[in-house]
């Protein structure tokens, strides 16, 4: 297998003249901070926003509360309405970013909604279309959040393969 990393994700970006927003959650950050760390990422990273906490979910990501209510912030749905909702919190003179990216889980030690711990589900929205997996990581909790983001790269690059190398429109 190929490994991902996060220069050629933004490479793929770049060559889509795609931009990209990031929603996180049991990440914290650590995935813009992995795509920050490559020289040029500002060419295609608006921002990120860190929706920890479940009422920011739905306040600045957009995420239906009562999804949230009836299911908990660790859901398919979830991951996909963060992702989608952070194309528009990142936008720029009211230009929404081209994807959108998120994370949500649990990373332990404990769950507080009997889901096992390790349970993430990333999402990806694009103008084409949305993708969203369910991942159950074994580890401690930091394993549990860096498998998430090189998991999370890996599809994101996986997505952007699967459109060629050149942008529409």
């Amino acid at each position: 297998m190929t490994t991902v990393t996060p220069e050629s994700v933004i490479a793929a970006l770049r060559s889509r003249g795609w931009t990209l927003g990031v929603a996180e959650s049991l990440t914290g950050g650590a995935v813009c901070a992995a795509l920050v760390a490559v020289p040029g990422a500002s060419a295609v990273l608006l921002g990120g926003v860190v929706a920890y906490a479940t009422p920011v979910k739905h306040s600045v990501l957009g995420v239906d509360a009562e999804l949230l209510a009836i299911h908990g912030p660790v859901h398919a749905e979830v991951a996909r309405q963060m992702a989608d909702g952070v194309r528009r919190a990142v936008a720029v003179d009211g230009r929404a970013a081209d994807v959108g990216v998120s994370t949500t889980g649990i990373a332990g030690p404990t769950s507080p909604d009997g889901q096992p711990v390790g349970t993430v589900h990333l999402g990806i929205v694009t103008p084409r279309g949305s993708r969203v997996e369910r991942f159950v990581f074994a580890g401690d909790r930091a394993s549990v959040r860096a498998e998430s983001v090189t998991m999370l790269l890996r599809m994101l690059s996986e997505v952007l393969g699967e459109y060629g190398a050149v942008a529409e429109g």
